[in-house]
């Protein structure tokens, strides 16, 4: 039995009580069937949107490294220049 057993023992338990007592819920409040598929309609929203917000962000990172990438450019470019014209600060 390792530290983790007991934990998992609890978790299980947990999650057993929790869909018994969702169960009871949807019984008490109307058609389950109905419920269910919102439930379902619920959680598929869910899982695109994270999957739309993972992608954003990703987006992001790549448009801010090629901000970063650009910053350092016109950066430089702007030391060509002055360089250029004599004007070294």
């Amino acid at each position: 039995m390792t530290d983790l057993d007991p934990a998992a023992l609890r978790l299980e338990t947990a999650l057993k009580r929790l869909e018994l007592a969702l169960e009871a819920h949807l019984l008490r409040t109307g058609n389950p069937a109905a419920l269910r598929a919102e439930i379902a309609a619920l959680v598929t929203d869910r899982a695109s949107l994270a999957d739309a917000l993972d992608q954003s962000l990703a987006r992001e990172q790549e448009l801010q490294a090629l901000a970063d990438e650009a910053s350092l450019a016109l950066g430089s470019a702007i030391e060509d220049v002055r360089a250029a014209l004599g004007r070294e600060d």
